[in-house]
């Protein structure tokens, strides 16, 4: 949606020209390549990572960090966000999530209702570390909100066009005490879903269900449950002893009553 927005304002301004919109695309391509290199190397390291049985050491090392599952959480979260500080969200997310989702997807569950399914369980753990990533963009040195800001911050002190006021220049010291504010609510929003996991996935808890009880009733086949089982007369008998075999069985046996069914049709 921006680049088409800049797109559609470059062009009404008339400022469009072949040489700014190859620019544009030959940027776009090595910030692609750039992107895609990052996750083919990492993708190599992983399987490195994995063949030198490291998952297991990460999981070990985790396992036994003070507090269980919660202490395992808090520290991947302060990790994360000191990484966030410095280095850009693609690696954070190509590299350090495939080493620490594992360790999450079994030691998290002891903090979710008892019940929950295991795909929510990862679920949750990625909105956190989504949530968390998002200040990435705001902490200093790097923060790439930081960066866009002071693009269009002005540097110096200039009139405006309309007041004729002189507007103050804005310095980098202020940009970052101004996102601090952002900082620190986003870090509560993180706090409040690790405690209430209930604001990012369904915790509510599902009346247990026994397939081995469930039990299926067979339908009676229509127009024939409300009429009587013929009776077939026995020597010495009034037919009725011969006709209660004769439903046990259609009972026993739904296929056999359908059977007897379409044969009384047949004959009608």
């Amino acid at each position: 949606m921006g680049a088409v927005g800049a797109l559609i304002m470059a062009t009404s301004r008339r400022k469009l020209t072949f040489d700014l919109l190859r620019q544009a695309l030959v940027n776009t391509t090595r910030l692609s390549c750039f992107v895609m290199f990052i996750l083919i190397g990492s993708t190599v390291f992983s399987f490195t990572f994995n063949a030198a049985e490291g998952h297991y050491w990460v999981e070990e090392l985790f396992r036994n960090i003070p507090g269980g599952a919660l202490g395992f959480l808090i520290v991947v979260n302060v990790l994360i966000f000191i990484l966030g500080c410095f280095i850009d969200f693609f690696e954070i997310a190509f590299i350090v999530i495939p080493m620490i989702a594992p360790v999450a997807d079994k030691l998290l569950p002891a903090l979710l209702p008892a019940g929950t399914p295991q795909d929510l369980v990862l679920i949750w753990f990625g909105i956190i570390v989504a949530m968390n990533l998002q200040t990435s963009f705001l902490t200093p040195p790097f923060g790439f909100a930081l960066f866009y800001l002071r693009s269009v911050a002005p540097r110096s002190d200039h009139p405006d066009r309309v007041t004729g006021k002189t507007i103050g220049a804005v310095t980098t010291p202020q940009i970052y005490k101004g996102a601090l504010a952002f900082i620190a609510i986003q870090l509560v929003m993180v706090a409040l879903v690790v405690m209430y996991p209930g604001i990012a996935i369904d915790t509510a808890k599902k009346a247990a269900v026994d397939l081995d009880k469930i039990e299926f009733e067979a339908p009676a086949p229509r127009g024939y449950d409300a009429a009587p089982a013929p009776a077939v007369p026995t020597p010495g008998g009034d037919g009725k002893a011969a006709a209660e075999p004769a439903r046990q069985q259609e009972a026993e046996d739904p296929m056999e009553a359908v059977r007897r069914a379409l044969q009384d049709d047949a004959k009608k």
